[in-house]
């Protein structure tokens, strides 16, 4: 607790430490032959102290030349202040600055007492040895400190890392469901949509079909329903729902969209067989919303969907519209979507007009992706 409280007010720490270094020191320069030159520099040698966190160099520099002084004229009392800045810079410093400043303060202060003479020689070196002492001391608590620093800093790291990560992921799963919640949308909107043109085009003629066509917008809005459910169920991942449509699924998706008037034929080419989950999913996906474009910008009467099972799974969708989309908009959220699933697979999707009229998507997907 009191460590901590220190270690938030340094300056207040700094003007006590030069406090308590002054009272003693002004102490022995009074009852010295020289008490006014032992005051003077004995107070030039403490003020520095109070920038020692801010110049640690520049301030063992300066406490090491009083220290000469002193040394010179025989009335350096205490060592405090240099084992201060020497611990001081130990602390703070880099090693091999720390290494070197030290090393020449020390040196330099053990050969002026060399000269000197006036200081005993056990004096002398009681006094290199203090100084030398709290540079190791210093020097532990430094390494220390970097060791705590590296391990702080590798773990802000780490945690950016999966800051990033979480984020990145978030994204992605975001776009899947967007692109999940456009395929299932789009698509039943334009069954419901047609449907509901029709039932209203022959209510007042003959209300007896009307019942065909709201019969065909139940049944796409409650397949609609179910892929909403199965798309949000990552939301809830208790909730129990049915897996994700695939080809299998088809034949459906085919008698739906021909509820709606355009003629659909459906051809397989090579052996069914099992999918991974995710080419299976965006194989069906990539033919919903191909067959939802003819239906809403085409102006097509048929349309052919064609899968071909092998190495590379391929699947084409053609129509007989005049192969131009309506609105001036070929590059859609759809055909967009289409074209991500694909690449996720390391699949590629290509579109557009055919000679002699016509849409043409198509699409391949490695049958050994999302294993």
């Amino acid at each position: 607790m009191i460590w901590n409280w220190l270690g938030r007010r340094p300056l207040a720490v700094d003007v006590a430490l030069v406090a308590l270094a002054l009272i003693p020191t002004i102490a022995a320069a009074v009852q010295h032959s020289h008490p006014v030159a032992g005051c003077v520099l004995g107070i030039a040698e403490t003020l520095p102290l109070l920038r020692r966190r801010q110049r640690p160099v520049a301030v063992l520099a300066l406490v090491t030349l009083f220290v000469l002084a002193m040394v010179a004229l025989g009335i350096w009392f205490l060592p405090f202040q240099f084992g201060l800045a020497l611990y001081t810079l130990a602390t703070i410093c880099e090693r091999r600055v720390a290494l070197a400043a030290g090393a020449a303060a020390v040196l330099a202060t053990a050969a002026a007492e060399a000269v000197s003479g006036d200081l005993g020689f056990g004096d002398s070196v009681s006094r290199l040895v203090f100084g030398v002492a709290l540079w190791l001391l210093g020097d532990s608590i430094g390494s220390r400190r970097a060791y705590v620093r590296e391990i702080e800093e590798k773990a802000d790291r780490l945690e950016r890392g999966r800051e990033a990560d979480a984020r990145r992921a978030t994204a992605e799963e975001q776009a899947r469901i967007a692109r999940e919640l456009h395929d299932v949308v789009a698509h039943a909107l334009s069954v419901i949509v047609i449907q509901a043109a029709a039932a209203d085009d022959v209510f007042e003629h003959e209300p007896a079909r009307v019942r065909e066509p709201i019969r065909a917008i139940e049944s796409a809005a409650r397949s609609a329903l179910g892929d909403l459910r199965r798309v949000l169920g990552v939301l809830q991942p208790d909730a129990g729902l049915e897996p994700q449509p695939g080809l299998a699924l088809l034949d459906g998706l085919v008698e739906q969209v021909r509820a709606t008037g355009l003629e659909v034929s459906l051809r397989v080419e090579g052996a069914p067989r099992a999918l991974p989950a995710a080419v299976d999913l965006s194989a069906y996906r990539i033919v919903q919303e191909a067959l939802t474009n003819t239906l809403k910008h085409s102006g097509a009467g048929r349309a052919t969907v064609r899968v071909r099972y092998g190495e590379v799974l391929g699947i084409e969708v053609r129509d007989d519209g005049p192969g131009v989309v309506a609105d001036g908009t070929p590059e859609g959220n759809g055909l967009i979507g289409m074209r991500e699933r694909a690449a996720m697979l390391g699949g590629t999707v290509e579109a557009g007009s055919r000679a002699g009229g016509g849409y043409v998507v198509s699409a391949r997907l490695p049958v050994g992706a999302g294993r």
